[in-house]
């Protein structure tokens, strides 16, 4: 029974982490930033971070042992430098599967070139997300940071630079209770 349990997960968790795998169009990412410009606090880093990462949808599931996955795109001073991704592992207490959008501001260049060697993660992590509205907190290297967030159209942010970076979500839709203990590393490509 644990066996066809842990298969079950385990398919559960492919398939969620295939949905954002998909390649991205440009209005994906043009509508996220769109997002995250009207969405409070968050709209006031584009004018003063060196440069941003966005991922227009990470996809996360689990029961137990879960995952994540998104793709993204690197801007720096405004221009598209690279792509990204950004994939998770997770064990402890969760249960569900739920997509969101993610952003990453670097305050300056240390910060940008930090993100861009590759060594860039975080983890810890408390979450809590309903299918249209969502709370969350999480600490690591990259500092704590808590929001809380409506549909993609009344979405609202809270937060500062914590060692050079700002990371900021908006739930997209989904169900997943989570209290576990993850590794989130970043890959980047520059672009050309």
């Amino acid at each position: 029974m644990i066996k066809r349990t842990l298969a079950q997960t385990c398919t559960l968790l492919l398939i969620v982490l295939a949905l954002p795998s998909a390649r991205a169009v440009a209005d994906d990412y043009d509508d996220t930033v769109k997002v995250f410009r009207n969405a409070g606090k968050s709209g006031t880093f584009f004018s003063n971070s060196y440069g941003y990462a966005v991922f227009p949808t990470i996809g996360k599931g689990g029961l137990i042992v879960g995952g994540a996955h998104g793709s993204g795109r690197v801007y720096e001073k405004g221009t598209y430098v690279g792509d990204t991704s950004m994939t998770q592992v997770s064990v402890g207490l969760q249960a569900g599967g739920e997509a969101y959008s993610e952003i990453i501001f670097f305050e300056d260049k240390r910060a940008f070139d930090e993100f861009a060697s590759g060594k860039f993660e975080f983890s810890a992590q408390a979450q809590a997300v309903a299918i249209t509205a969502g709370a969350s907190a999480s600490t690591g290297t990259s500092g704590s940071t808590a929001g809380a967030s409506g549909t993609k159209n009344t979405a609202t942010t809270a937060g500062a630079y914590y060692k050079g970076m700002a990371i900021f979500s908006v739930a997209k839709g989904g169900l997943m209770y989570e209290a576990s203990i993850a590794g989130q590393k970043f890959s980047y490509k520059k672009k050309g």
